[in-house]
C-alpha cells in the first residue's frame, strides 16, 4: 500500500480520467494510456518508491524529493524536469509563503510532489472527473501551469485593492499603523516577485523545448499562461512602486507635521527668551535691583513684558515668521 499517494489518474486521450488505486498502478503499462502521479514527497513510502521502483535518474529522483526548489525546467533525456510555484490559498496561511509542486512529465507518464495542499490540482482533479482536462501529458503539466497562475489573480487583485485603500487613507490624513500596513504590502509583493521571475523563465525554457510529444496547441495555451503571467509580474510591479511612492509621500507628511510642530515650539521659544532674560536678570538676589522700593514696580515691570512681546510679534510678522 502506497500511502504517500494522494492521487492516480489514467487519462483516456478525450479529457476524461480514471482514478486508479495503488495496485492498478503497479500493472499499468503504457499502452493503457497516461498516467498521472500525484504524490506526498515526505512520505516514507512515496521516497522509496521514487528512489527505486519508479525507475527514475537519479537526479530526477533528488529533485521529486527535494525540500526546496526554485522555479526551473530542465530537460533531461526525452523528459522534462519542473518545477512551479503557486499563492499558498490555504486557510490561515499566507500568499506570499508559496507552495511548490514538482513534476517529472513523459510521453505516457507524468510525476508531481509537493508537500502542502494546491487547491490548483483539486481543481484540474475535478476537471478529469467531469470529463473536462487535459488529453496529453505535455496538456497535463500546462493545464497545471495555467491552474497555478490562475489562481495567483486573486491575490494580485488584491494587492491592488490594499494599494488602493493605503493611499486613500494618506491622502485622507490617517496615519495610525499605515507605514507597517505599506511594509507589509512592500514585502508580500517582493516575496512573490523573487519566485514568479524564475517562473516565467521556467515557462519560457518548457516552451522552447523540442519534445515531439508537446504539441502545437500545448504550445500556443503555455504562451497564454506565460502571457498572463508576465501580466501579473508587471502588476506586482506597479504595486510595489505605488507602495513606495505612498511610503514616501507619508514620510513627507510626518516630516512636515514634524516641522510645523518644531516651527511653533521655536516660535515660543523666541517670544520668551527675552522674557525670561529679562526675569532672570531682575530675579537675582542681590542690592541695587531697579524698583525695589517702588510699590508699582512689579506692574511697571509686567507693562514692560508685554511690551516686549508685542515688538517682538510685530518683528515676527514682518519678517514673515508667523
Amino acid at each position: 500500500m502506497q500511502t504517500g499517494l494522494i492521487h492516480a489518474y489514467l487519462l483516456d486521450g478525450r479529457g476524461a480520467g480514471r482514478r486508479l488505486q495503488w495496485p492498478e498502478v503497479l500493472q499499468w503499462t503504457p499502452e493503457q494510456g497516461r498516467l498521472w502521479l500525484h504524490f506526498d514527497y515526505t512520505d516514507a513510502d512515496t521516497r522509496a518508491w521514487i528512489g527505486g521502483a519508479a525507475n527514475l535518474d537519479p537526479l530526477v529522483a533528488d529533485a521529486l524529493l527535494t525540500e526546496e526548489t526554485r522555479p526551473r525546467t530542465t530537460s533531461i533525456g526525452d523528459g522534462l524536469l519542473i518545477a512551479l510555484r503557486g499563492v499558498n490559498l490555504n486557510p490561515e496561511s499566507k500568499p506570499e509563503d508559496m507552495v511548490s509542486i514538482r513534476l517529472w512529465a513523459e510521453e505516457t507518464r507524468v510525476i508531481s510532489t509537493r508537500r502542502r495542499r494546491l487547491l490548483s490540482i483539486n481543481d484540474l482533479c475535478t476537471q478529469l472527473d467531469n470529463g473536462r482536462g487535459p488529453t496529453s501529458s505535455a496538456g497535463l503539466v500546462v493545464a497545471i501551469a495555467d491552474l497555478l497562475v490562475w489562481r495567483m489573480s486573486d491575490t494580485v487583485d488584491n494587492f491592488e485593492d490594499v494599494i488602493d485603500e493605503l493611499e486613500d487613507r494618506v491622502v485622507g490624513g490617517a496615519s495610525a499603523n499605515l507605514r507597517l500596513d505599506l511594509a507589509m504590502l512592500r514585502k508580500q509583493t517582493i516575496t512573490l516577485r523573487r519566485y514568479l521571475s524564475p517562473q516565467r523563465e521556467a515557462l519560457a525554457r518548457f516552451l522552447g523545448e523540442k519534445l515531439e510529444w508537446i504539441s502545437e496547441a500545448d504550445r500556443l495555451q503555455l504562451r497564454e499562461v506565460s502571457d498572463r503571467l508576465l501580466r501579473h509580474i508587471e502588476d506586482i510591479d506597479a504595486v510595489r512602486e505605488r507602495a513606495a511612492v505612498t511610503q514616501e509621500e507619508l514620510m513627507s507628511r510626518i516630516s512636515e507635521q514634524l516641522n510645523s510642530r518644531m516651527y511653533v515650539l521655536s516660535i515660543i521659544a523666541a517670544i520668551f527668551l527675552p522674557l525670561g532674560f529679562l526675569t532672570g536678570l531682575l530675579g537675582i538676589n542681590v542690592g541695587g535691583i531697579p524698583g525695589a522700593e517702588n510699590p508699582h514696580a512689579f506692574l511697571i515691570f509686567c507693562v514692560l513684558l508685554v511690551v516686549t512681546v508685542a515688538i517682538q510679534l510685530v518683528v515676527f510678522r514682518w519678517k514673515r515668521w508667523l
